[in-house]
């Protein structure tokens, strides 16, 4: 798909994580110009003048609406909101889970995405043209004992991906969310030494899937929720 994004501008959350990173090379190698935007970043982690580094804490509505802006008055428009920021804690029972665990996986999975879809969406609706797609889990569709909060966090996630494609499907935008099983990520890896890691997701898959979700060829696909497992079925 080579030059398929060409003279679109995507901005994408957690651009340089584990997945992030993947995700990044995938736009850029597709001919978007690519806004890569995480608490720390720097310019040389992606070479090319198509690449822009952004520092940003989006925790916030202002954060997320100010990062947002400044894109908009670089850039002049957000033709791709690619949003990969989450985070995981799991390990116990749903009455054992304290409110500071279920509040952090409501922050990092739920609230995050509403901050960014908030600011991005009427810039989008403006140019009458849009593509968003975030990163859920497999658990949101498949939950399982010990991830209680880390699940609902994502499901919720999910219905507002639905949502937001509802809502924007007469104005031009698609807005479609990837559920994903384990990925291949250094970081799981590291937390997960003695698994098959030739079970997991490929980043590169992941990447993929947005690029295509992204380009003129997934124009008809709005409002899924999209599972990729691997081989662990």
């Amino acid at each position: 798909m080579l030059d398929s994004l060409s003279g679109k501008v995507a901005l994408v959350t957690g651009a340089n994580g584990g997945l992030g990173t993947s995700v990044t090379r995938a736009l850029l190698e597709a001919g978007a110009t690519v806004v890569g935007l995480s608490r720390k970043i720097d310019q040389s982690e992606f070479a090319g003048p198509a690449f822009l580094a952004m520092s940003a804490d989006i925790s916030t509505g202002d954060s997320a609406r100010n990062a947002v802006n400044q894109v908009v008055a670089r850039y002049g428009r957000i033709d791709i909101l690619a949003h990969l920021v989450g985070g995981f804690a799991g390990g116990t029972r749903i009455d054992e889970t304290e409110d500071t665990t279920f509040q952090q996986m409501l922050d990092a999975n739920l609230n995050a995405a509403f901050f960014m879809l908030r600011a991005v969406i009427p810039h989008m609706r403006k140019a009458s043209k849009g593509s968003v797609i975030a990163i859920g889990s497999r658990a949101a569709e498949d939950p399982g004992p010990g991830v209680g909060a880390y699940s609902a966090s994502k499901a919720a996630l999910v219905s507002l991906i639905t949502t937001v494609a509802r809502e924007n499907k007469e104005a031009g935008l698609t807005a479609n969310v990837i559920l994903p099983g384990t990925m291949d990520t250094a970081a799981n890896r590291k937390a997960m030494p003695n698994a098959d890691f030739s079970t997991w997701v490929k980043t590169a898959s992941v990447a993929s899937l947005i690029v295509w979700l992204a380009s003129e060829a997934g124009n008809d696909v709005t409002g899924a929720a999209i599972p990729i497992y691997g081989k662990a079925l």
